[in-house]
């Protein structure tokens, strides 16, 4: 087809030259050479080299005298008619050269553009199995390969594009990973090393029609990377969590030996003292009674929040959602704590236009008894507690604010953790730390969030929203 253009053109310009415009032969050699490019640059170089040599021949035939003849009667004819074919050639020469080129530069930037798209693809999940089996179909997908198989030496198992395709052989992408160097087997075949710089972690194979060697590596590279990457991600994880672990066993380990502990050690006393006294007076007896009583009612509390956070942990508790007024849960909250409270001054600022919140009130009532409590414990007698609450795009906002210690930056993000309390006042201040998190977890229910926002020495605002009814 190609040929038959060229020809067309040759024809075209030779009709148009000699029978209508008459040209003068710089015009016709001009003519005729610009066909000749055109062809080199659509068609290629072979192409433009047959339409460089009808051109010559056409250019012979109907324009160096003598015309309608194949002979040259002028010497300088001969040297304009190799000059015009010599140049004819190296056009298209240089034609082929730039559309080729030009192919070969749109072919990488395609090529580099499927690297882009397949390392975006290799972002998206963290979890090593799960990367390992979707790397060959994404390969596959954005490159338009036929089947590619992926070995992890670590692991060593073949992960396959499709599990039917078993045309790459396990035994050669083993030596592949081994040789650490780029193996084709045929035309449609290659095995590339995953190379991570002197470690081979694997091999991939591609069949069908292939990337460049330079597109190859490169892809080599990024799914090793991706790999490494995951591998390292699941070791820090699991890192992580081993802390973790740790931390929450060494927080209930104290909280256990602090909290537990000494309401048990006071009982004990008590019941000691009662039995190896027996004329204790009515009131010293009474004291000792109330001492166990109190005591045993705070064992009773640090058991009911453990059993309480299980459960709300385990997504066990049903909520009674109904519109309740957020003053309502406020107030009785402080009726609860009344006795702690009566050495702060509290400011209420929650307007009667508030919408009502969707809430269970039983459950917001004993988040706000525990945000309460926190501020009477972390703030000096006599300092004031502000209680606020706001309204806006449909959602109910309450803020409660103590004159406290503050809280630093680096705990606030840890203060919502099971068993976690502030190093500053850990030895000064009883507690579990489980209050914050069961507030956290009882709004977490209610599909709302809460976050504390300190500044140390200045105190604390602990601020948590509801959706508006």
């Amino acid at each position: 087809m190609p040929y038959g253009l060229g020809s067309l053109a040759v024809v075209v310009v030779t009709a148009v030259n000699f029978r209508l415009l008459h040209a003068n032969l710089s015009t016709v050699s001009l003519s005729f050479l610009l066909v000749v490019l055109v062809t080199a640059a659509r068609a290629g170089l072979r192409p433009a080299i047959f339409t460089s040599l009808l051109a010559t021949l056409a250019f012979n035939y109907f324009f160096l005298p003598p015309i309608y003849t194949l002979t040259v009667a002028d010497t300088r004819n001969w040297v304009a008619l190799f000059a015009f074919l010599m140049t004819a050639i190296i056009a298209s020469q240089l034609a082929e050269r730039a559309r080729s080129q030009a192919e070969t530069a749109n072919q990488r930037r395609h090529e580099v553009e499927q690297l882009y798209n397949l390392s975006q693809q290799l972002l998206i999940t963290e979890n090593t199995t799960e990367l390992l089996t979707r790397i060959p179909g994404d390969i596959t997908l954005l490159f338009g390969l036929e089947e590619v198989a992926l070995y992890a030496s670590s692991r060593n198992r073949i992960y396959r594009s499709s599990g039917n395709a078993m045309d790459l052989p396990a035994e050669r992408l083993r030596e592949a990973a081994v040789s650490r160097d780029m193996q084709t087997d045929g035309e449609r075949v290659l095995y590339a090393p995953l190379m991570m710089g002197m470690r081979s972690t694997g091999a991939v194979a591609l069949r069908g029609t292939l990337p460049s060697r330079e597109t190859t590596e490169a892809l080599a590279g990024l799914v090793a990377i991706a790999v490494e990457r995951a591998v390292a991600l699941e070791k820090l994880t699991r890192a992580e969590a081993a802390r973790e672990n740790e931390r929450l066993r060494t927080a209930l380990l104290d909280s256990i030996t602090h909290d537990l502990r000494t309401p048990l050690t006071s009982i004990k006393a008590s019941i000691t003292s009662v039995r190896q006294m027996p004329n204790l007076d009515a009131e010293q007896r009474e004291e000792l009674l109330a001492v166990i009583e109190e005591e045993t009612d705070r064992l009773n509390r640090l058991i009911a929040e453990a059993v309480e956070m299980a459960q709300l942990d385990a997504r066990e508790v049903k909520l009674d959602l109904q519109p309740h007024p957020v003053r309502a849960a406020v107030e009785q909250a402080m009726a609860e704590v009344a006795e702690a409270l009566a050495e702060h001054p509290v400011e209420l600022r929650i307007p009667q236009s508030l919408p009502l919140a969707k809430m269970d009130l039983a459950y917001i009532t004993k988040a706000m008894h525990h945000l309460l409590e926190n501020a009477i414990k972390y703030s000096e007698p006599g300092s004031p507690i502000h209680v606020s609450a706001e309204c806006e795009a449909g959602v109910v906002t309450v803020h409660v604010a103590d004159r406290g210690a503050g809280i630093d930056e680096l705990e606030q993000s840890m203060i919502f953790d099971k068993f976690y309390r502030g190093r500053s006042r850990r030895g000064l201040v009883s507690g579990t730390g489980m209050g914050l998190p069961i507030v956290r977890a009882i709004l977490e229910a209610h599909r709302g969030t809460i976050r504390c926002t300190s500044q140390v020495g200045h105190g604390s605002v602990f601020s948590f929203t509801l959706p508006a009814a």
